[in-house]
């Protein structure tokens, strides 16, 4: 059997089905921006492995870093234990956040992230003597994972809602902001979408602990970039009702947006900061979930008096090593230039995209490009045509989107947008 027929046969990939499995491209290795495969074919990855591979692949500094650490120390649980890796990383990550969050909880992926940021509100709640606070609102168009609970407050209908149905927490959906990054924005609330948020405040904050939302981009739920005003609007109905708010930066931390966070795009901060992804630039799975004093002293005030939460792999050193070398790189390299010019580039290149028959939206911000169809577009299609063009792109639901390496060069970039439009033309 050859190791193409082992895969499909015995692995089971993303949202595939082994009765009739996915075409797959076999990776031979990585390099800067290049996917070399198996039959020596290479690919630029415009989808920078999901989002997280920010400086490219096979970095030196970032190797290194790995390296050296594990010929130190791989692993060692963080219950009873801590190591100069997670406190260091520590360090780095309330630098680089907004100041009121200054408890980091070391998780091992980004829906666990969101997990871990919906138990502390709901245990904050309990413990400080609202016990009947236990729901979640969030508007739709939203995705957080795909984990039981970060799977409730995904939108119920491009979500996962219908096959679960019975087996999910019930949860509360607003509208999807409705004005667009880019768009005026109106104070007035039956607009701009708070007053939809309000209604649901108010008929159901006896029961809320927290309010879920991506800041800005919801990513793989529509690819939609909202109004920052929105996140004002939300923060203080959240304080009038004595609801949680969780900004889910999984998909948006660490520049991809132009700004270090979505949450940069807005005057207000969170309770909670959900961060993965990227935050490793992409060598491994880590996230964190970080809170604020009052989230976290609120929680050990009552029975148990502890956060029940403890992953077997929390602060994993390796993993620390490798995030604390990512924020050096961003910290030492333009990377506010280089996504900036990416995103000037990706208007000049993707706009004309607009006339195309089928192209329903173009939209781009900071290291963000899509082209919204006006019908549904089949990833297994896209897959013979991204190793015709050199170009590996996944297009999901309506959108063909790419979100390359800040360290992607204009020549690359326009390989990418160049494929975007021939996969707009034919899927």
């Amino acid at each position: 059997m050859t190791p193409k027929e082992f895969d499909a046969h015995h692995l089971w990939h993303p949202y595939s089905s082994v009765s009739d499995p996915a075409p797959m491209h076999r990776v031979a290795r990585a390099d800067g921006v290049t996917l070399t495969l198996a039959d020596g074919a290479q690919m630029i990855d415009g989808m920078a492995s999901w989002w997280s591979a920010i400086h490219g692949y096979g970095q030196p500094s970032m190797v290194k870093a790995v390296q050296d650490q594990a010929a130190k120390m791989s692993h060692v649980m963080f219950g009873g234990l801590t190591h100069d890796p997670a406190i260091e990383l520590g360090r780095r990550l309330l630098d680089i956040t907004p100041a009121p969050l200054q408890r980091i909880f070391y998780v091992d992926s980004g829906s666990v992230a969101v997990e871990v940021a919906m138990k502390m509100a709901a245990q904050y709640q309990q413990a400080v003597g609202r016990a009947g606070k236990h729901q979640f609102v969030t508007p739709r168009g939203g995705y957080h994972g795909d984990t039981w609970k970060a799977m409730s407050v995904c939108d119920p209908v491009t979500g996962m809602h219908h096959i679960f149905k019975g087996a999910l927490s019930i949860q509360h959906f607003a509208p999807r902001p409705p004005i667009a990054m880019g768009q005026d924005w109106t104070d007035d609330d039956a607009q701009n979408g708070l007053g939809a948020l309000r209604a649901i405040l108010a008929e159901n904050h006896a029961t809320i602990a927290g309010m879920v939302i991506e800041p800005v981009v919801q990513g793989a739920g529509g690819m939609y970039f909202y109004h920052p005003r929105y996140l004002d609007g939300a923060r203080a109905l959240c304080d009038e009702f004595d609801v949680v708010l969780i900004f889910d930066e999984i998909a948006t931390g660490f520049g991809r947006t132009g700004k270090m966070f979505a949450t940069d795009h807005c005057e207000i901060t969170p309770d909670i900061l959900c961060m993965g992804k990227a935050i490793t630039g992409g060598m491994m799975s880590f996230a964190a979930t970080m809170t604020t004093d009052k989230i976290a002293n609120g929680i050990g005030s009552a029975e148990p008096g502890v956060f029940m939460h403890g992953p077997t792999f929390m602060g994993n050193p390796l993993a620390c090593a490798a995030a604390a070398a990512s924020l050096d790189l961003l910290g030492t390299t333009p990377w506010r230039a280089r996504v900036g010019a990416i995103e000037t580039q990706m208007r000049a290149e993707l706009e004309p995209l607009r006339a195309l028959d089928g192209v329903a939206d173009v939209r781009v911000l900071g290291a963000i490009g899509v082209v919204e169809m006006d019908h549904f577009v089949s990833s297994a299609q896209a897959h013979p045509i991204s190793k015709q063009l050199g170009v590996w792109l996944r297009p999901f639901g309506h959108n063909i989107y790419c979100m390359p390496p800040y360290v992607t060069s204009g020549d690359e970039l326009s390989k990418i947008t160049h494929a975007m439009g021939e996969m707009a033309r034919v899927l």
